[in-house]
């Protein structure tokens, strides 16, 4: 498919996302807008293999044969050992009805790699051939008969030398020979078609009507073209119906089933192992072609029957029924069939625990597992796969089971387990050397990593998990992980940030506790200063007090020896003193009472000569002894002034 250069200057988008919109057209349904979508991509990157391999998938699916077997075939003229465009090659040939070129390139394609796909394919193709031209075991060679037709045969030959035939005599017949053809023809294509069939004749009467042919839909196809994609669809699989099993080949094979019928009666028990056997294969073949439907109908008409078997006949029932028990729910999970499934999977761990079966209760607990987490409940699926853990043989079962309990645990955001269980399905996927699980563990391990925020360990793991995605070509991953390598780059970069920011603030913080210390350590040293200053005030006060008393002290000493050497000079002249008092001058009651009021406030205060911090403080509202003494000469003089008078 060409693009002309005007159309390529459109283009406006990127070649993966080109391969993205295909795919998703592809899986919508919608294969001729997915072609042009992986057309547009071609044009970007020529000859890319996986996108000329997606191509070639949607040109079989609208019955294109010839251009999807260009596209294969297209995709492996660089790489002839590409795994996909081989298998594509040998889906297009099997569905042109060319089954043994179909099997020569599913064989090549399986031992390169033993895919399930490639097992499969050879299968359909050796059973399509044995169909069509019948199995080597159903053919008989007998030595009975006679041999008269050999001459009679090489007789016929030399009249047909003898008489030529006559050009005439070939055109009266040829219209005869050729209605008997087509009625032939079209009594095996009703065969093959079944009730197809009364579609192509409704089709074929609708190309009759000439006005209905030339009107045209939205997309611009006539109906005419239409009608006509319809038919030579119809034909094109009944020639692959034709190819796959032909009538006589039917025919046979009822034959075939009657006889084995009539044997089932007197099956030995090699006839019976080879029953079962075969049985099994052709349920897990149906499964994985994706006929879920014909696998759970066989899988149950299987089961029915060996439970009318007794054990005589089958030694290992119970172990053969859980297996049917299992193909049972595996085909109702295909289905959707959950709670079905889950029913079936129960039966088969419960047949395993009473018959202790360990290989049959690890595939019933996985298959539970599975149930569990396609329906969301994930803590049942991860009790249940870890029940599983003991009876895990190999390296690679281990690596899946770890993988899946991990997965389960990053759905319920707990992110340390998906990380421990990602990491030890990395360990066994690279004892295994199986780089599919590498890349699965390995973005296991990050996708938790991201959401612990631990970036630069996520970007080692989806680093490591690229490299894996190109080592197996697969470039959606590759896209995937790419993404997911810039977000995890942007968490760096926003942890760095929010970093910074704690360091600003914890400076600030700092700043601060360091600016309040030396206000509290200044506020403190006031505070004692001005404690200081208090004490020093009180203490040159109190010296103040001490001094003012002393001085009192040493008055009232004063006055006593004063007071002494007056008694005495009163002493000497005693005879003086009573005339004196007899003529009237003897002291007044007044001036005794002062003097002895004059001696109690002396007494008072030669007791307080020691005084304490209480006396200091009080002593600034008691009036000082000067002023007290000042009072006392003042009263001392009135009462003399009143004497007087």
């Amino acid at each position: 498919m060409t693009m002309s250069d005007g159309e390529a200057d459109n283009l406006r988008s990127t070649f993966p996302s080109y391969m993205a919109e295909g795919e998703r057209l592809y899986l919508c349904g919608e294969f001729s807008k997915a072609i042009q979508s992986f057309s547009n991509a071609l044009h970007l990157q020529s000859g890319d293999k996986n996108c000329l391999v997606a191509r070639s998938k949607c040109y079989l699916k609208m019955g294109d044969l010839e251009k999807s077997l260009e596209d294969a075939e297209a995709s492996l003229q660089n790489d002839p050992t590409f795994c996909k465009g081989i298998l594509q090659k040998a889906e297009t040939l099997y569905t042109m009805g060319d089954f043994e070129f179909a099997l020569v390139f599913y064989h090549r394609g399986y031992k390169l790699r033993p895919d399930r796909e490639f097992k499969v394919g050879i299968q359909k193709a050796q059973e399509a051939i044995n169909n069509s031209v019948g199995s080597p075991f159903s053919i008989k060679l007998e030595n009975k008969g006679d041999l008269s037709f050999l001459s009679k045969q090489a007789e016929s030959k030399k009249a047909q030398q003898k008489h030529p035939p006559v050009k005439h005599l070939l055109s009266s017949t040829k219209h005869e020979i050729k209605r008997k053809g087509s009625l032939k023809s079209e009594k095996t294509i009703r065969q093959l078609l079944g009730e197809l069939y009364v579609d192509k004749e409704y089709l074929e009467k609708l190309l009759l009507d000439e006005d209905l042919i030339k009107g045209t839909i939205k997309s611009g196809l006539t109906v005419e073209e239409l009608i006509m994609t319809g038919i030579n669809y119809l034909d094109t699989r009944s020639n692959f119906w034709r190819q796959q099993k032909p009538i006589y080949a039917r025919e046979r094979d009822r034959k075939l089933m009657q006889e084995k019928w009539l044997r089932d009666r007197k099956r030995s028990p090699s006839q019976t192992a080879h029953y079962i056997l075969k049985s099994l294969e052709d349920i897990d073949m149906l499964l994985t072609s994706g006929s879920a439907e014909g696998s759970l109908q066989k899988a149950e008409k299987v089961l029915k029957k060996v439970l009318e078997w007794n054990q005589d006949e089958v030694p290992n029932k119970d172990e053969l029924v859980g297996n049917l028990y299992s193909c049972i729910g595996n085909a109702q999970i295909e289905l959707g069939q959950m709670v079905a499934a889950l029913q079936s999977h129960r039966k088969d761990l419960e047949i395993a625990k009473e018959h202790d079966l360990p290989d049959a209760k690890s595939r019933a607990l996985d298959n539970i597992g599975r149930v569990f987490a396609r329906v969301g409940k994930f803590q049942q699926a991860i009790d249940t796969w870890e029940e599983k853990i003991p009876l895990a043989k190999t390296t690679l079962e281990k690596t899946w089971l770890f993988h899946e309990i991990g997965r389960c645990y990053l759905e319920l955001d707990q992110a340390w387990q998906a990380q421990s269980y990602g990491e030890k399905s990395q360990q066994y996927a690279e004892e295994e050397g199986d780089l599919e699980w590498q890349l699965n563990a390995s973005v296991l391990v990050a996708q938790a990593q991201v959401k612990l925020r631990d970036f630069e360990s996520a970007v080692n793991n989806f680093e490591k998990a690229l490299e894996r995605a190109k080592l197996v070509h697969n470039n959606e991953a590759q896209q995937a992980i790419i993404s997911a390598l810039d977000d995890a780059n942007k968490g760096i970069i926003e942890e760095l940030k929010k970093t910074n920011y704690r360091e600003i603030l914890r400076e600030k913080a700092e700043r601060q506790d360091i600016s309040s210390q030396m206000e509290f350590s200044g506020a403190s040293e006031k505070e004692t200063r001005r404690g200081r200053e208090e004490q020093e005030r009180v203490v040159k006060q109190w010296e103040r007090e001490l001094e003012s008393e002393r001085e009192a002290t040493e008055d009232e000493e004063g006055s006593k020896q004063r007071l002494l050497r007056v008694e005495e000079q009163d002493g000497s002249s005693s005879g003086l003193t009573s005339s004196k008092m007899m003529l009237g001058d003897t002291p007044s009651t007044s001036q005794m009472m002062r003097r002895e009021s004059r001696e109690i406030y002396r007494r008072i205060s030669e007791d307080s000569t020691q005084p304490t911090l209480d006396d200091i403080s009080q002593n600034q509202e008691k009036p000082s002894e000067t002023a007290m003494e000042e009072r006392l000469e003042k009263t001392e003089e009135d009462e003399s002034k009143s004497e007087t008078i």
